[in-house]
């Protein structure tokens, strides 16, 4: 850190001359008197200007510190600190610098001056906006008698709030997954900053955040803390509250670094019956539901929650008729095998299937001469069909044996 912290009745170091002030001057307002026992310095402070500054820009102002108490200040410990956003331009002799807290950067400067009853002084401030910065904010001043300030705020030791001249970008980012009806399923969504401003919103309550919609056809069982139940306007319940119908997520330190995902699991319950595809939106916003106005890009606003419920389900394979892999047969043609299966192919065939008496007759087998079955047949690729056919020949020459006998018996009877 590199603040600088000097009465103006001391000449300023080159550093500071050579700095551009990036601000919208307003004229400094002094604090009103505060009330001190006899033989005490009383300090206040005064308002530093607001300002925008960009990225990269360097802010500096001084303020004036008056002594309203009756007894000098000798020595004055004066304080910076600076929110992650901003940083100190440069070094300087005199000052100590650290970071304390939530990566806030410090400045600890000790002021080589005596500030008499009514009397003021002079002391810069500067700092310089980083590239993601956004809203910021800068702590300053003293102790009421010059001494290091405590935490809080007061006439002498003060807080300006201010929104870097740049943007960030929420995006929304919902999920598309597969469920079946009646079961429960995990869902994951996500707020993410895409840039290139960080986000630390400590001026109002309306926090950015992400609205997630349950899909209709199923219900939240599990909900995450960070997500409470939305109503018209605003959050209704507390957080991890289940079964409602929509949520507002949001991070419980107001945070959102840059390429940040913040990710809320819901788990989901799946109604009985449901089919098709069911739907929810997610959306980034605030929680309650007001864009926020540091985000310019809203084609990445919204997106979906996406669950896709199967219609029916695929059964493994079936025996149909006398077939052992699959394909009835109605006069030697298959219906149920694939015709790129030579498995198919040899046991839902013509010749096959016409032999086992499942449909058809057996001279179906016999007419199988021709096909793929019938060839597949003849290389003796299955027993099925050659069985058949030995079957059939001995059938027909049955058949002549009997005629034989019978013509034999009438010549007999006749002579």
């Amino acid at each position: 850190m590199r603040q600088c912290i000097r009465p103006s009745h001391i000449r300023r170091s080159a550093a500071f001359v050579a700095a551009a002030a990036v601000v919208s001057a307003l004229p400094a307002v002094a604090a009103p008197a505060a009330f001190a026992e006899e033989g005490e310095p009383s300090l206040v402070i005064s308002n530093l200007p607001s300002a925008s500054p960009k990225p990269g820009e360097v802010y500096d102002e001084s303020v004036v510190l008056t002594n309203n108490g009756t007894a000098a200040a000798d020595g004055v410990t004066f304080r910076i600190r600076l929110t992650r956003g901003l940083d100190f331009p440069e070094s300087v002799q005199g000052c100590t610098y650290s970071t304390v807290g939530d990566q806030v950067r410090q400045a600890l400067c000790e002021l080589d001056t005596v500030i008499e009853p009514g009397a003021s002084v002079e002391t810069p401030v500067r700092f310089k906006a980083l590239p993601h910065a956004l809203m910021e904010a800068v702590e300053y001043g003293t102790g009421p008698t010059g001494e290091t300030p405590v935490e809080g705020f007061s006439d002498s030791y003060r807080r300006l709030a201010l929104t870097a001249d740049s943007t960030a970008d929420l995006a929304a980012v919902g999920e598309w997954t597969e469920a079946l009806a009646g079961n429960g399923q995990s869902v994951t969504v996500r707020l993410r900053n895409d840039g290139p401003g960080w986000i630390q919103n400590n001026e109002s309550d309306d926090q950015p955040a992400l609205m997630v919609r349950i899909p209709p056809g199923a219900s939240a069982v599990e909900v995450p803390k960070d997500c409470a139940p939305f109503a018209i306007d605003g959050p209704s319940g507390p957080g991890g509250t289940p079964g409602k119908p929509t949520y507002v997520c949001s991070p419980a330190d107001h945070t959102i670094e840059v390429g940040e995902s913040l990710a809320y699991t819901f788990m989901l319950k799946i109604d009985a019956g449901v089919r098709g595809t069911i739907k929810g939106e997610v959306k980034a916003t605030s929680v309650y539901d007001i864009h926020p106005v540091f985000d310019k890009n809203t084609a990445n606003d919204k997106d979906w929650l996406r669950i896709d419920i199967p219609t029916d389900y695929e059964d493994g394979p079936t025996t149909s008729g006398g077939s052992s892999t699959g394909g009835s047969t109605d006069g030697g043609s298959t219906t149920g095998g694939d015709g790129n299966d030579p498995i198919g192919q040899s046991t839902g065939g013509t010749g096959g299937t016409g032999g086992t008496g499942t449909t058809g007759s057996p001279s179906a087998g016999g007419a199988g001469t021709g096909t793929v079955n019938g060839n597949l047949a003849s290389t003796g690729s299955d027993g099925t069909p050659l069985l058949a056919g030995a079957a059939a020949a001995a059938a027909a020459l049955g058949g002549v044996l009997v005629v034989a006998v019978r013509r034999r018996r009438a010549i007999a009877e006749s002579s």
